[in-house]
């Protein structure tokens, strides 16, 4: 009977090429998938920065609107609330926030006596965070109060 004999002088390494081209893709395609995914979370990371940062800047209004007090008139001057830093519960920096409430006009108010009037007021707040990230966020009311414009 006949054997089945090797004759490695007819082997040229085709099956090594071929496996080689092979890993050089499925190689490529790992690096460009992992290249998506630190974008994603890169992207995602600076989302939240920057949500963290709009979020800052709204405590600063919510605290000028709460702080006070509110100076109606044309020689009144800002009311500013200082650069304050954040921190979390184990002390580490999340960002900061300032504010100033100006005074803008005083107005009648329909539907009110004449004696009373509107007094108009806008917070500009900023809020900053991580990154670089950084929030400028308006917001206006009005006060009611006496005639006295």
């Amino acid at each position: 009977m006949n054997a089945f004999t090797s004759h490695p002088s007819r082997q040229r390494g085709a099956t090594l090429v071929i496996g080689l081209v092979l890993l050089l893709v499925i190689s490529v395609l790992a690096v460009s998938t992992m290249n998506s995914a630190t974008f994603g979370l890169t992207m995602a990371g600076n989302m939240q920065y920057g949500e963290n940062a709009f979020q800052l800047a709204e405590t600063g209004i919510e605290v000028a609107m709460n702080n006070g007090p509110f100076c109606a008139g044309a020689s009144c001057p800002p009311n500013v609330i200082a650069q304050t830093d954040v921190t979390d519960p184990d002390g580490r920096r999340l960002g900061s926030y300032q504010a100033v409430t100006t005074y803008q006009a005083c107005t009648m108010k329909d539907g009110y006596s004449a004696s009373f009037r509107a007094y108009h007021f806008r917070i500009a707040a900023a809020g900053e965070a991580a990154r670089g990230a950084e929030s400028l966020n308006q917001q206006e009311f009005f006060l009611i109060g006496p005639d006295a414009c």
